[in-house]
């Protein structure tokens, strides 16, 4: 377990190491927000339609209605919505940055 959470810190980095010296403001604006609320990647129940759950990887601090997640079975990363239920996942897919900053 320790060694996925090694390899989630690797890829945020390296998103992050491309955003900030990114030619685009807003990509750099994206990723110091994404650092102010960046936790070390942390366990979770996600549910899924269906009824469906699967154990993934918080990697955000949540804003009482958003965190980005890693789902591990697919190898990419999700934005979910919090419910009384947990972490949601409404199928905001791809990289860290990109579903933290669809919102």
């Amino acid at each position: 377990m320790e060694d996925l959470a090694k390899q989630i810190d690797g890829l945020i980095d390296a998103e992050l190491e491309v955003a900030l010296k990114s030619a685009s403001a807003v990509d750099r604006a994206t990723a110091r927000q994404f650092q102010s609320i960046r936790r070390d990647p942390t366990e979770v129940t996600v549910n899924f339609s269906g009824g469906v759950t699967q154990t993934c990887w918080s990697v955000s601090q949540g804003d009482g209605t958003y965190r980005v997640i890693y789902l591990p079975s697919a190898g990419y990363f999700s934005l979910c919505v919090e419910s009384d239920f947990g972490p949601l996942d409404i199928g905001v897919h791809g990289p860290a940055l990109g579903c933290f900053g669809s919102v």
